[in-house]
């Protein structure tokens, strides 16, 4: 390298050249500093007197990845240490803040690195509070962005580093430091709180939201999912937490601030509203911190102040759900404030199922709030009243008009990011819906039912026609979806909170009438024209939906003897007065759609997912074998009756059929089912065999033979017992000659091989 000038030109070609050969030239040439200790010395001598900021960048990220990646000796590491330290006291504030970023990560990496290698680098923190205490912004905004860092590399495992050895390093980290830390973020959110410097209140918001989220027990849980129930503050910072300023600033925050610092606001409230209730010396001073977190979402929900933001909207929404987490419906009752906070809080959730486009991903936190407290009602005593016989029943026809607002407002640009093939949006959406339709089941059906009647009408009606305008069927179609995943929701639990349960059953044998009758219409008429169409496959899969859910509650295993009260219902409005008249019902609609959804992979996979449910249960599967419908299927499984085995597409699909298949035909003890059952398979190998050697390179017997390998394999897989493993070895040992033949001929083709 000639001089410090033709470093600084190669730096900035590979950070800002458009050109890839000249970036890759630039890192080649300099890859020399990150790889090779003897560099290091080199990157001080850059950072001392280099003029750009991007040959500061590549001096730091050497440096960086020297000691991430190289066993550096403990002195050389405490230089860099005190080097950096002094480099950022000094030049910090006229750096550039990505120079700055990469500098601070190097510093808190050596940190890590050396915690239990010497005192020395323990004193971080009290470096970054001589950072704090100096008179410049800039000083500030240093040692604030040191602590993130630090919080933050303590919090991650690193690539390389024993999974034990990072957690003994935050462990110790968590006792001596971290509380220290949250402390110098709250006293810096109070010192800046009427601060015109949104960048340092960011910072400090950034930093306690960092302690907050600190992996405490270690158990690295995605707070997004149900498993992030609460946060295990250590018992230490108990007098901190019971300190009602800690909740304040966060709420002061959040009115005083815009996007994005006010949603930092939000999440440090989530964490803290998580906060698990042993860390309280009693009941009463938890209590106080539960009216605190009433008064502040109150004041939110009365005024709407940033909500008109879409992410605060969405961490508010989270904020609301934690309620149901952390506290009974027990604890809420008996705040003073708790008929208004309830009162928004059902106002708030109405308007967000109204604004569904808006609100979608946000309506599962303050449904699941609901849920809660519904499944609490039962537990409930003293006099205190709960309303929710007032609200519940409005969320509910709320949320039903709402999923029939967004059906009717047509396809998303994106079709893709239609609600209802967004299957894990949907699974959030309808798995808190059973629990408060079942709350006053008998209104809320009703409402579901007159909701459902004109529409199915209108579908009837467009079925006995020959042509129609398929936009506005499609639109019926996505209503009626809707309608069956709510019905399919509200039968996969049984509940008997508040109403008995034969008059539950005569409901859910209400709802389920509307959704088999569907069936027959989905079918018939114009509808049957209509198995290509997007609007159609998302109605069957719906209809797939209600059936799997269905059929656990009452034609599985454990339902054989009870139902009574809703099979003599379903006699009357249907004329299915037993299991297995519902079974040949569900059957009938599975071969239907294998017969004629040959273009969608989703729609076969769902209805194969379907049949091997039902075949698999020991006594579903033992009436199974009794219809006529299933006995047909296991002697006629070929392309005529079932197209879909001809599509090169589906081959997948065809071991999942063959799998059920396979289960009933070894489900009797007999051997009667077997031989007739493989007779269509038995052909394709007549087939093969009759073909001339000089034409088995045709595509007609490559897919022939893959198509049959993904068959055995599936009657290979229902194969459990040495008796019907026989059966199947027996059989097919005489076609080996046929296998070979195949090996030899498609050697060099792996879907085949």
């Amino acid at each position: 390298m000639e001089s410090l000038a033709q470093l600084e030109v190669l730096c900035e070609r590979l950070y800002n050249s458009q050109d890839s050969a000249e970036r890759m030239h630039a890192e080649n040439t300099l890859k020399c500093f990150s790889t090779n200790i003897d560099y290091i010395s080199q990157c001080q001598f850059i950072l001392d007197n280099a003029l750009t900021p991007y040959a500061l960048m590549l001096a730091s990220s050497s440096l960086l990845k020297q000691v991430t990646e190289h066993s550096l000796s403990l002195q050389l590491r405490l230089d860099i240490r005190n080097y950096i330290v002094n480099y950022l006291a000094n030049r910090g504030p006229e750096l550039q803040s990505f120079v700055i970023g990469s500098l601070v990560q190097l510093l808190c990496r050596l940190t890590k690195f050396g915690w239990f290698d010497d005192d020395i680098f323990r004193d971080v923190v009290k470096e970054s509070i001589k950072f704090l205490s100096q008179a410049t912004s800039d000083h500030y905004a240093i040692g604030l962005r040191i602590l993130n860092q630090l919080v933050s590399e303590m919090n991650q495992p690193n690539p390389g580093v024993p999974s034990s050895h990072h957690r003994k390093v935050a462990c110790s980290f968590r006792d001596q430091s971290l509380f220290q830390i949250f402390q110098i973020s709250l006293t810096s959110l109070h010192q800046l709180k009427n601060d015109a410097m949104s960048r340092l209140q960011e910072l400090a918001l950034s930093l306690s939201l960092k302690c907050l989220s600190f992996d405490f027990v270690g158990t690295t849980i995605d707070e997004s999912s149900e498993e992030f129930g609460t946060v295990q503050i250590p018992s230490s910072w108990k007098p901190l937490l019971e300190d009602l300023s800690t909740l304040e600033i966060f709420f002061d925050y959040y009115a005083l601030t815009k996007p994005p610092i006010s949603k930092e606001s939000l999440e440090c409230l989530v964490r803290l509203a998580s906060v698990r209730c042993s860390l309280f010396t009693n009941d009463a001073t938890r209590t106080k911190f539960l009216d605190h977190l009433i008064s502040g979402t109150k004041e939110i929900l009365r005024t709407g102040q940033g909500l008109a933001d879409h992410d605060n909207y969405h961490e508010f929404c989270r904020l609301l759900g934690r309620f149901r987490v952390n506290y009974q419906l027990s604890d809420l009752v008996i705040m003073d404030g708790y008929s208004d906070w309830i009162r928004l809080v059902a106002e708030f959730t109405s308007k967000s199922l109204l604004s569904w486009q808006w609100a979608s991903s946000s309506v599962y936190y303050l449904l699941g709030l609901w849920s809660r407290l519904v499944s609490s009602v039962p537990y409930l005593k003293g006099d205190a009243p709960s309303l929710l016989d007032e609200f519940v029943p409005k969320i509910t026809e709320g949320f039903i008009t709402s999923r029939l607002d967004s059906a009717q407002a047509g396809l998303p640009d994106d079709i893709s990011e239609h609600p209802l093939d967004n299957v894990d949006l949907l699974q959030d959406q309808l798995d808190c819906f059973p629990n408060l339709c079942r709350f006053r089941y008998e209104s809320s059906s009703m409402f579901l039912i007159n909701v459902m009647e004109p529409i199915l009408q209108i579908y009837v009606e467009k079925a006995q026609l020959q042509t129609g305008d398929t936009s506005e069927l499609s639109v019926v179609e996505a209503k009626l979806a809707w309608i069956v995943h709510i019905i399919a929701v509200i039968v996969k639990i049984k509940q008997c909170a508040g109403s008995s349960v034969e008059s539950q059953e005569v409901i859910d044998a209400e709802l389920s009438a509307r959704a088999l009758r569907l069936v027959n219409v989905a079918d018939s008429g114009l509808h049957s024209q209509r198995y290509g169409e997007i609007s159609k496959q998302r109605l069957d899969r719906a209809i797939l939906t209600f059936f799997q859910h269905f059929r656990k509650n009452y034609v599985g295993d454990h339902a054989m003897h009870s139902s009574k009260q809703l099979y003599a219902r379903l006699s009357d409005l249907l004329g299915l007065h037993d299991h297995l008249l519902l079974l040949d019902f569900i059957v009938r609609k599975i071969a239907t759609n294998l017969k004629c959804y040959v273009e969608s992979e989703e729609v076969i996979d769902h209805t194969l997912s379907l049949f091997l449910e039902l075949a698999s249960g020991y006594m579903t599967g033992k009436l199974l074998l009794k219809l006529d419908s299933v006995k047909f299927i296991l002697l006629h499984h070929h392309k005529e009756h079932f197209p879909f085995l001809e599509e090169y597409r589906c081959s997948r699909s065809r071991t999942t059929f063959y799998y059920t298949i396979g289960w009933l035909i070894f489900m009797e003890d007999s051997t009667i089912l077997f031989k007739p059952s493989m007779d269509a398979l038995l052909k394709v190998f007549m087939t093969l065999e009759s073909t001339p050697v000089t034409m088995f390179r045709t595509d007609s017997v490559k897919y022939a033979l893959i198509g049959l390998m993904r068959d055995l394999r599936g009657i290979a897989m229902a194969t459990n017992s040495r008796r019907t493993y026989g059966l199947l070895f027996h059989w097919i040992y005489p076609h080996m000659p046929i296998l070979l033949r195949g090996i030899s001929h498609w050697a060099d083709t792996p879907e085949v091989i």
